[in-house]
C-alpha cells in the first residue's frame, strides 16, 4: 500500500460518513506503515526500552476494535484474542512466535465487523454498554480515531527505525 491508496475522508459529508472516513483513513495508514515488511520486521522491537512492535500494534488495535464494536456496541460475548486477565499486555508482548497472517486477518475481520455495525446503526446516538458506562456510537468513533492516531504515531517511529521509511 502507498499513501495515495488510502481512502481520503470526505470533505463534505454527514457526520457518520465523516467519522467513518477518518477512521478508515487511519486504519489504512496502519496497513501502509506495515506494508512491505517481512514477518520478523513486523515482530521487531526497534526502540528499546520500549517493547512496541508493528505486529503488537496490529494485535492491540484488533483488540480495541473487538472491544468497542463487538463487546460494547453490539453486546456480543467476544473474549479477547491476544490477552487475558493474567497477561494484560499479551497483545503487545507475545509477538515472538505470533502468526503474522492470522493477526492481520483478525484485524481485517474486526474492522469489517465495525464497518457493518456503524452502517447498521440507526444514528450516532445509538449506544453501547460498557461495564460501568454507556457510550454513544459517536463517542466510540471519535475514540477509535484518537486510538489509531496515537498508535499511528508510534508506527511512524517504529517504521523509520526499522528501514528508514518516513511519511505522514
Amino acid at each position: 500500500m502507498t499513501p495515495d491508496e488510502r481512502p481520503e475522508p470526505p470533505l463534505q459529508a454527514d457526520e457518520v460518513a465523516t467519522l467513518a472516513g477518518f477512521l478508515d483513513f487511519h486504519r489504512a495508514t496502519l496497513a501502509w506503515k506495515c506494508s512491505g515488511l517481512k514477518d520478523d520486521q513486523l515482530r521487531e522491537r526497534p526502540s528499546p526500552p520500549s517493547t512496541l512492535s508493528l505486529l503488537g500494534l496490529v494485535r492491540h488495535l484488533t483488540e480495541v476494535e473487538r472491544s468497542w464494536f463487538r463487546r460494547t456496541f453490539a453486546r456480543e460475548d467476544a473474549p479477547p484474542l491476544y490477552y487475558s486477565d493474567d497477561d494484560r499486555d499479551g497483545d503487545f508482548d507475545n509477538v515472538e512466535k505470533a502468526d503474522v497472517a492470522e493477526a492481520f486477518a483478525a484485524w481485517e475481520r474486526e474492522c469489517a465487523f465495525a464497518r457493518q455495525a456503524v452502517a447498521a446503526a440507526p444514528s450516532l446516538d445509538a449506544v453501547g454498554h460498557g461495564k460501568h458506562r454507556t457510550y454513544s456510537l459517536r463517542w466510540i468513533l471519535v475514540h477509535m480515531i484518537e486510538e489509531y492516531a496515537r498508535h499511528n504515531g508510534h508506527a511512524d517511529l517504529i517504521r523509520e527505525r526499522l528501514d528508514g521509511s518516513v511519511g505522514e
